[in-house]
């Protein structure tokens, strides 16, 4: 028994070595004085000086930011939205919407961002078509009216698509909440003189809450994370961090990528943690309270 003990371990110790080996291994060279990634040449932070320098990193960080952000909160309301309706509906037509929801997430990438192009493309096109149609009438010339109603792939086109990605992530973080739910308790607010929107506001929101935490979270992480999709959607004049970060890999692997890769995997690191910590409290006070009410 013990010695199945310490092989589990080793393994276990194997396994994470295998995983964790090369972050190490480029949180260490950020901080090489020499461009090389195989002989140390000192301890230097000159590269994360130049990356904070580095004004199209800044950009692209930026335009990340923006578009996880906003793809994330629109993200997130549609996709609890959706869950509730997908919940409310009969056990034949959900199974059907589900496995349309899980197309996207079974697609390949590649597939998702060409399509998703050549929409855009088109819709760009007969906007254009129309606006010509338009200009091109009677009343339009003799008021000096202009319109043009056509738009090249660019910051609206890649968060349109980055939304439509992100939503599937919520619906099935948020679905699995609504199944645990107790369908009496928004029943008990509304006999007990809720408005519709306050019982859900006060009773079936909280409850969804973790859940749709989850999905926001998924979302917010997938959108930084993508780049086939953002590649074929963002067109010429918009970049992302992962394709700045492509471009920069494609001449040579730069040390300023060692200390942007080291930055991002602190702030997600930090992040992890401080949701383990928040659960664990949570967790904690729910017990302090089950154990208070078994001795009341």
């Amino acid at each position: 028994m013990k010695k199945n003990t310490v092989l589990s371990r080793g393994f276990l110790f194997l396994m994470f070595l295998f995983l964790y080996a090369p972050i190490f291994v480029l949180i260490v060279f950020s901080f090489n004085d020499s461009k090389s990634n195989a002989v140390w040449g000192g301890f230097t932070l000159d590269w994360y000086v130049q990356l904070f320098q580095n004004q199209t990193v800044l950009s692209a960080l930026r335009t990340t930011l923006l578009v996880s952000l906003l793809a994330t909160l629109a993200a997130t309301v549609a996709g609890t939205a959706a869950a509730i309706g997908f919940s409310s509906m009969r056990r034949r037509s959900r199974n059907l919407c589900l496995t349309v929801n899980n197309i996207p997430l079974t697609n390949p990438d590649i597939i998702t961002g060409v399509s998703m192009m050549l929409l855009f493309v088109f819709a760009g096109q007969v906007l254009a078509d129309f606006s010509v149609w338009l200009n091109a009438q009677s009343w339009a010339e003799q008021a000096n009216l202009w319109f043009d109603f056509s738009f090249n792939l660019g910051f609206w086109t890649l968060l349109i698509a980055h939304i439509t990605f992100d939503i599937p992530y919520v619906i099935l973080s948020v679905l699995p909440r609504i199944r645990q739910l107790d369908p009496n308790l928004a029943e008990a607010a509304l006999d007990l003189g809720a408005s519709p929107l306050t019982a859900f506001r006060k009773v079936v929101l909280p409850e969804l809450m973790p859940g749709i935490i989850n999905g926001a979270l998924i979302a917010f992480t997938m959108s930084i994370d993508d780049f086939v999709i953002s590649y074929f959607t963002a067109g010429s004049q918009v970049s992302t961090l992962s394709m700045v970060v492509y471009s920069m890999v494609r001449r040579r692997v730069s040390p300023e990528i060692n200390a942007l890769s080291t930055l991002m995997f602190v702030v997600v690191l930090a992040l992890l943690i401080a949701i383990n910590v928040r659960q664990a409290r949570q967790d904690a006070v729910r017990q302090r309270e089950l154990r208070s009410a078994g001795r009341a």
